[in-house]
């Protein structure tokens, strides 16, 4: 609730209500703008209007910072206490409202009388506040950056990529003096953080972690986030570099933070990420074979590639003659397509890359969603393959609804994956392994299996807690669902370290 009775009076006014805060705010917004274009004109609009213009240029700045505490006063009613927002009485530093109030315009000021005045503000980036100087940036325990050959930001997981630029900078100076030198900077180790360089030709890839991860599974990530760049670019990107050592690449990446984002997400709790390897939706042998039958025909007819997918489980991969699909492959083109609202409202047909089939080169993807889990892929090399493509998804959903495909998905979702206690029981006795030379065997202080005895009766045979088996010639993985004492998010984190080490 308002704290300040100025406050209240502006909430509870009638004549002020939402409509006619908006409409003032959008009107000293455009006010703002049109002081702005006429500062930038300069001697054009001189030239124009002459003293007149002059003349109203000085009163405008008046008026711009009489409209200002205009804003301040209504943006005040609009959301006393929100975090973020000018509170009454709280001393901010000074330009930190003005570099605020149009990005509030831009994602419009809501009317929150009568409401939690605590509720969080959803940025359309996450810390977007944040630069280097910035405290909370600084105890992040993980970043990641990409930027040029020239120090230009093009990506950063926290904070403004273009407040970072002199952070990126220096970055990029340390690449060109170790390249100088004739050698190439992999990784640096300064007390508890470690910094993993990656250099892809004119693109530079950073890594900072405090989270105890080995180099390689850093280097892997970082390999995956350039994957990720060239899923929506493809390596041909290089040329612009190669014209234009200065190029900005950042607009052709714009709304595409959230499948970045997504990604480095996906490190704490998808084994793929490490595995290399990718994993099938638990489903009857029937119910896979029907799906691949109609898409084996589907692939017949020209098709490069057909995947069924749920989430990021497939459910049947179907390829032309001599084709193959890698499991990064699969793993970058699900989370592009997860991530990507768009996909989700209606029928799609995207060029895509695939940085293992070909790096240099877009294939063309048709995406369907069945549900809001299930979705189709089918991969072509020609541009005007839209309706053919159309005609083999409307083939194969008859063929799926037809055969309970797609309600047999939706069972195995709410069933669930392999749980560790439907395992067979192990008939060695659990309490304890002795060894007839060395005697009673005793746990470690620091290691994870003293949970054993606290745990009694939970697991699966053997105390097993989790496991994930690899196939090498399928490239394939299975693993089972987290259960206790390992159900809680901390617990799968540090599982995860585990199985990374």
């Amino acid at each position: 609730m308002p704290s300040a009775g100025a406050d209240t009076d502006s909430c509870s006014s009638p004549d002020r209500g939402p409509g006619r805060v908006e409409e003032e705010l959008e009107s000293l917004a455009l006010a703002d703008e049109q002081d702005a274009d006429c500062e930038e004109g300069g001697s054009e609009c001189r030239s124009r209007t002459g003293t007149k213009a002059r003349g109203r240029r000085r009163r405008s700045g008046r008026g711009g910072t009489r409209r200002w505490r205009r804003f301040r006063a209504l943006a005040a009613a609009v959301t006393p206490g929100r975090e973020g927002a000018p509170a009454a009485g709280v001393p901010r530093r000074r330009g930190w409202e003005r570099s605020r109030w149009r990005r509030w315009i831009g994602y419009g000021i809501r009317w929150r009388c009568g409401s939690d005045p605590q509720a969080p503000w959803a940025p359309r980036k996450r810390d977007h506040d944040e630069d280097d100087a910035s405290i909370s940036w600084r105890k992040r325990k993980k970043h990641f950056f990409i930027l040029s050959n020239s120090g230009k930001p093009i990506y950063s997981r926290y904070g403004d990529e273009h407040k970072l630029a002199g952070f990126s900078a220096t970055l990029q100076a340390i690449i060109s003096f170790v390249e100088n030198g004739g050698d190439r900077v992999k990784l640096v180790r300064a007390g508890k953080h470690q910094v993993v360089f990656l250099v892809k030709g004119p693109i530079y890839l950073v890594c900072i972690s405090c989270t105890e991860e080995p180099y390689e599974s850093l280097r892997g990530q970082l390999e995956l986030i350039y994957g990720q760049m060239i899923v929506i670019l493809t390596k041909s990107v290089n040329r612009c570099f190669v014209k234009n050592p200065k190029f900005d690449m950042t607009p052709l990446l714009g709304g595409t933070d959230a499948v970045f984002s997504s990604l480095i997400h996906s490190f704490s709790w998808n084994p793929a990420t490490f595995l290399h390897a990718y994993t099938c939706q638990p489903l009857a042998y029937a119910t896979r074979q029907a799906a691949g039958a109609i898409l084996q025909d589907v692939a017949d007819s020209g098709v490069l590639f057909a995947i069924l997918m749920c989430k990021h489980k497939v459910i049947s991969l179907v390829g032309a003659q001599k084709a193959s699909l890698h499991p990064d492959d699969m793993l970058l083109l699900s989370n592009f397509i997860m991530s990507s609202e768009s996909f989700r409202t209606s029928e799609s047909f995207s060029p895509i890359c695939l940085p293992r089939y070909n790096p240099m080169a877009f294939l063309y993807a048709y995406v369907h969603y069945f549900d809001v889990d299930t979705y189709l892929i089918l991969l072509t090399t020609s541009s005007d393959a839209f309706f053919h493509l159309k005609d083999c998804r409307i083939r194969i959903e008859s063929v799926l609804v037809k055969s309970n495909v797609l309600s047999e998905v939706q069972r195995s979702l709410i069933d669930g994956g392999m749980h560790i206690e439907e395992l067979p029981d192990d008939p060695l006795p659990r309490t304890g392994t002795t060894s007839p030379l060395l005697g009673p065997h005793k746990q470690p202080t620091d290691s994870p299996d003293r949970y054993r005895e606290t745990f009694v009766g939970m697991g699966g045979p053997a105390g097993l807690w989790h496991f994930i088996y690899r196939s090498i010639f399928l490239d394939q993985y299975v693993s089972s669902e987290f259960s206790s004492p390992i159900n809680t998010p901390q617990q799968q984190k540090r599982q995860h370290l585990y199985s990374l080490v």
